[in-house]
C-alpha cells in the first residue's frame, strides 16, 4: 500500500491535487538576474511586512507592560481596572480564542480580497482597538475589547506566511519569515524600553501611564494602515514596480512551488484534501509545543523580570536583552536551516537549547537572580529560534496554492491559539516567590516534544523521498523538504 502511494506521488506532475503531491524540481544555480529580482523584491516586501508584524505584537503584548506599571502607587492596570489576576487571565485567553477563531477565515479573505487591502483593514482595525484600551474602566470593557483585538489580529501573521509563498521559492522562505517574526523580538525588546519611558508619564494630563501606552502604540498601526494600503504588492503577477522581464521571471521561478494569485480561491474540495492529510497534523502538534513558551514569554517576561528582583520601571527595563539576543540567534538559526534544507533538525536543536534554559530556571534556588536571568536569556532565545524553520518547513511541503493558505492558518489556529491559551495559565502569580516553577517545567517539557517531534517528522520524510526516489523513471522530481 505504501509503495503503490509512493508511485502515486512520483507520477503526479500536476500542482492542484493536494497537498502529498511531489512535482517536478529545477536544481539549475539561481542566475544573476534571479539574484537581482529576489533582492528587489526583498526590499519592497520584507522591510515592511516586518514592520506591520513589528505593530501587531507591540500592540498585543502591551498588556503585560500596562500590568505592572506604576503599580508601587497603584495606578497600574490591574488596580484601576479592579481586575483580579484570574480575571487578568481570562482577558490574555479570550484574545487567544478569537485568534484562534478567525484565523483560516482571514487567510481566506487575503486571496479573496488582495493582500494588500486585508492587512491595510486589520492593521487600521486593530490600532484603533489598541487606542481604546487605554479608556477601558473595567474587567467587562478589558476583556471585550481584547476578544476583539483577537478577531483582527488573528490573520496578520498566518497571512504574511501565506502571502511571502506568492514571491518565495521553498528554499528562500524561513530566514525571511525569520526577518518577519524577529520583529516581535525586537518589539519585545522595544516595548520594554518604550514602557519604560511611558511610565514616567503618568497622571500627565490627568491619564495614568498605562493608559498612555496604549493610546501612544496604537496610534502607529492606525496611520501605517494608509501606506501599507498603497505600498505591499500583491502578486508578481500585477507588479507594476517590476518590469515587464522581471515579472515573468517572477512567474517563472515560481511555476513549480510558489502560491498563484491568479489560481482559485479555496474550494470544499481542497479543504478536504488539507484536513485528512495527517501529516500536517503532526506539525500542528509540535507547532502547539512551541506555542506555549512562545505565548508565555511574551505575555509574562515583565512579570518574570519582576520576580528576579526587579521592580516596577527596572522590570521594564530589563525585558530588552532576552529579546535582543533571541532577535540574532533567530535570524542565524533561520538562515542556517534554510542553507542546509534541515529545518526540522534546526528546530529540534533550538527546542532541546530552550528547554534546557527553562529546566534551569526551574531547578535553580529562587533567589539566583543572575543566573536564572541568564537562563532566561537562553530559554527565549531557543524558543524563538524555533518557530520560523518550523513554518517554512510546513509552507514548503505542500504544494497547493489553496492548501498552503489553509494549512498555515490551521498550523497556527489549531496548534498556535491552543498552545497560546495553555501559555497565558503556567505563570502563576502566586509562583512568583518561587520563581515561577510550574511555567518553566511546563515550556521545558513542551519544548522537549518539540524536538522529539521535529525528529520524527524528518525521519518520516526521509523515509517517503527514498520511496519516491525508488519508483522514479529517470526523471527528476520534486521532493519532500527537511
Amino acid at each position: 500500500m505504501a509503495d503503490q502511494k509512493s508511485v502515486l506521488d512520483a507520477e503526479s506532475g500536476k500542482e492542484e491535487l493536494g497537498a502529498n503531491v511531489v512535482q517536478y524540481e529545477s536544481t539549475a544555480p539561481i542566475t544573476e538576474a534571479e539574484k537581482a529580482l529576489r533582492w528587489k523584491q526583498d526590499k519592497r516586501i520584507i522591510p515592511l511586512s516586518a514592520g506591520i508584524y513589528f505593530l501587531c505584537y507591540l500592540d498585543r503584548s502591551n498588556i503585560g507592560n500596562a500590568k505592572i506599571m506604576n503599580s508601587t502607587t497603584g495606578d497600574d492596570l490591574m488596580t484601576q481596572t479592579g481586575m483580579t489576576t484570574y480575571q487578568y487571565t481570562i482577558s490574555l485567553m479570550i484574545f487567544l480564542v478569537a485568534y484562534g477563531l478567525f484565523e483560516v477565515p482571514s487567510n481566506i479573505l487575503l486571496k479573496r480580497l488582495r493582500p494588500s487591502r486585508w492587512i491595510a483593514f486589520l492593521m487600521f482595525s486593530w490600532g484603533a482597538l489598541t487606542i481604546g484600551l487605554g479608556g477601558v474602566h473595567s474587567y467587562a470593557a478589558v476583556t471585550v475589547v481584547r476578544f476583539l483585538l483577537g478577531v483582527f489580529e488573528a490573520g496578520l501573521f498566518p497571512g504574511l506566511v501565506y502571502y511571502l509563498t506568492f514571491w518565495y521559492k521553498t528554499e528562500e522562505r524561513s530566514i525571511r519569515v525569520a526577518f518577519i517574526l524577529a520583529s516581535a523580538t525586537l518589539a519585545g525588546a522595544f516595548g520594554g524600553a518604550i514602557a519604560y519611558g511611558i511610565g514616567h508619564m503618568n497622571q500627565v494630563g490627568g491619564l495614568s501611564a498605562w493608559r498612555w501606552l496604549f493610546i501612544i502604540e496604537g496610534i502607529p498601526s492606525c496611520l501605517s494602515a494608509f501606506l501599507v494600503w498603497f505600498m505591499l504588492p500583491d502578486y508578481p503577477e500585477s507588479a507594476r514596480w517590476l518590469t515587464i522581464q522581471e515579472r515573468d521571471l517572477a512567474v517563472q521561478r515560481l511555476h513549480l512551488e510558489g502560491s498563484k494569485g491568479h489560481h482559485k480561491a479555496m474550494t470544499w474540495a481542497d479543504a478536504k484534501t488539507t484536513l485528512v492529510d495527517w501529516r500536517l497534523w503532526g506539525h500542528y502538534l509540535v507547532y502547539f509545543g512551541i506555542s506555549v513558551p512562545f505565548s508565555s514569554l511574551s505575555l509574562f517576561t515583565p512579570s518574570i523580570t519582576s520576580g528576579l528582583g526587579y521592580k516596577d520601571l527596572s522590570a521594564q527595563l530589563m525585558t530588552i536583552p532576552p529579546y535582543a539576543v533571541a532577535y540574532v540567534v533567530q535570524v542565524l538559526t533561520s538562515w542556517s536551516a534554510d542553507h542546509f534544507n534541515a529545518r526540522g533538525l534546526h528546530s529540534a536543536a533550538m527546542a532541546t537549547v530552550g528547554a534546557i534554559g527553562f529546566l534551569a530556571s526551574a531547578v535553580l534556588p529562587a533567589d539566583a537572580y543572575a543566573s536564572r536571568y541568564g537562563c532566561l536569556i537562553v530559554a527565549a532565545s531557543g524558543a524563538f529560534a524555533c518557530i520560523p524553520p518550523l513554518l517554512g518547513w510546513l509552507s514548503s511541503n505542500i504544494f497547493s496554492t489553496a492548501s498552503i493558505g489553509m494549512a498555515i492558518a490551521l498550523n497556527i489556529g489549531l496548534g498556535g491559539a491552543p498552545g497560546q491559551i495553555v501559555g497565558v495559565w503556567i505563570y502563576k502569580a502566586d509562583e512568583a516567590k518561587a520563581g515561577y516553577p510550574t511555567g518553566h517545567w511546563t515550556n521545558a517539557a513542551l519544548l522537549f516534544m518539540v524536538a522529539v517531534g521535529c525528529v520524527i517528522l524528518r525521519i518520516y520524510y526521509a523515509r517517503r523521498n527514498r520511496k519516491i526516489l525508488g519508483v522514479g523513471n529517470g526523471e527528476e522530481v520534486r521532493l519532500f523538504k527537511y
